[in-house]
């Protein structure tokens, strides 16, 4: 292999494929997690709904597996999907009546317009952590070990800060109804009238929330699979070992940052209901005196709420990301051998 290492295209701190092909592996981990995990949320939406209706300026928190979108209720749209009539007796019975009424594609109502920005956000996080881990092992040198925990808060660092003004102006798109014809006068409106910075408003909590997120659970994950992969005396990770150590480590990680997601999902929720209204988002309130009001509400324990919603719905993501991934890289990796072998042969 070292003989031939001259003539091998691919660069050897990837290990084995290029960005290019992590990409790819990313992107379609994207795609099947939204596809699994979407029929969750809007089951959840519908739920609540039912409970307490959505009036117009009404804001509720979407995520399709990926991440989470703030969605604005429009007046007079009573044929929005989260609106559909409909008698719910628990999640099950939800699934059922919404399948046979609605059919099944309804399942995954309003996902398409939040993958435009969600499946793009996870390439670039998965891609630059990959990148990273294998920069930072040959620099870390004796504390190699520690790379994902860096590599994994940086990544996310990048993502958030490309991806935040992009989701924020959507909103706000939603919120004033739109289109995308007028996608640059609604950018300029909002630098006009709040600056440059505010198209970054909600960036802190949503660091607050994803860096110790993405910092543990990249850590756990690599420690995870190496160690089943060493229990099971395999030298590569299967589709199981990838699968079990995305869902124990993400389980791991979204249980830790439940405060900081409570916090997160209000402020978002604050944001997008104050851009409805076309008021400015300056008078949202800051991460601590949220964090404060909620204590002084609902006591310590009001920072978790939804603890088990959030591990049922983080656990399957993790797990079905990460694995399609990992199955997508060594995919790729066997090709490029492959073609290696053809080329020198």
């Amino acid at each position: 292999m070292s003989g031939n290492s001259g003539k091998n295209p691919v660069p050897v701190d990837t290990n084995g494929i290029t960005p290019f092909q992590q990409m790819l592996a990313s992107c379609s981990g994207a795609l099947l997690t939204s596809l699994f995990v979407t029929p969750l949320d809007v089951v959840k939406i519908r739920l609540q709904a039912q409970k307490s209706p959505f009036p117009k300026g009404k804001c509720f928190v979407y995520c399709n597996g990926l991440m989470d979108h703030t969605c604005v209720c429009t007046n007079g749209n009573s044929k929005a999907w989260y609106k559909a009539p409909g008698h719910f007796n628990g999640t099950l019975d939800a699934f059922i009546k919404i399948v046979r009424r609605e059919g099944i594609k309804s399942l995954w109502s309003g996902l398409p317009p939040t993958l435009i920005m969600a499946v793009p956000a996870t390439v670039i996080y998965f891609t630059c952590y990959d990148q990273l881990r294998a920069a930072l092992r040959v620099r870390m040198g004796s504390h190699a070990e520690e790379a994902p925990l860096l590599a994994g808060a940086l990544a996310r660092v990048g993502s958030v800060t490309v991806i935040s003004p992009l989701e924020l102006i959507r909103t706000k798109m939603q919120s004033q109804r739109s289109s995308y014809r007028e996608l640059s006068e609604v950018i300029h409106s909002a630098v006009r009238n709040e600056g440059w910075r505010s198209l970054w408003r909600g960036w802190g909590p949503t660091l607050l929330r994803d860096v110790p997120f993405s910092a543990m659970y990249w850590y756990n994950y690599e420690k995870g699979k190496a160690w089943l992969c060493k229990h099971n005396n395999v030298r590569e990770p299967t589709f199981a070992i990838t699968f079990i150590s995305g869902a124990v480590s993400g389980s791991i990680a979204s249980i830790v940052t439940l405060p900081f997601d409570v916090v997160k999902t209000r402020r978002q929720v604050e944001i997008g209901e104050l851009q409805a209204m076309n008021l400015s988002s300056k008078a949202s309130s800051s991460t601590l005196s949220v964090m404060t009001k909620i204590v002084a509400e609902n006591g310590v324990g009001g920072l978790f709420v939804g603890f088990l919603p959030r591990v049922i719905k983080v656990a399957p993501a993790c797990a079905i990301m990460i694995s399609c991934y990992e199955f997508g890289k060594a995919f790729f990796r066997k090709h490029n051998q492959e073609r290696l072998l053809t080329s020198t042969t």
